[in-house]
């Protein structure tokens, strides 16, 4: 087995180290992104739910950035969301900015009730170019 290539954005957050984590794997041509939430560089959530989601895919795009890459390489979502039906509204007005046309990737949505105080994350694999 290879050793793993672990990927970590500029401005890795507190998360990382304090949970014993990476940010992404770079296996080949995929990158795997873990869960990416809205945290503050500190580790700490943005309150606003609305802040938080868009946080959320600013830190994975710092982290698909890292490993070469970035959001229009993305084949595979995961979400995971504490409270799904009153959180589907921002959480598409976010999903339509980000992803503004076809073809979109595939996006399988979990609700949890759990995120370590988060309310939104998510995880993403994408293909690396070149």
């Amino acid at each position: 087995m290879s050793a793993r290539d672990a990927v970590f954005p500029a401005d890795r957050h507190e998360l990382y180290a304090a949970h014993s984590y990476s940010a992404a794997i770079r296996s080949g041509d995929l990158l795997f992104v873990s869960g990416q939430v809205g945290s503050r560089s500190d580790g700490s959530p943005e309150p606003d739910f609305e802040s938080q989601v868009r946080l959320a895919f600013t830190n994975l795009e710092a982290t698909l950035l890292a490993g070469g890459c970035g959001l229009d390489d993305i084949v595979d979502v995961t979400t995971f969301h504490t409270d799904p039906q009153n959180q589907f509204d921002t959480i598409m007005t976010v999903k339509s900015e980000v992803f503004p046309e076809e073809p979109y990737p595939n996006w399988t949505a979990i609700g949890v009730n759990w995120l370590a105080g988060f309310d939104f994350e998510i995880k993403v694999i994408a293909r690396i170019p070149g």
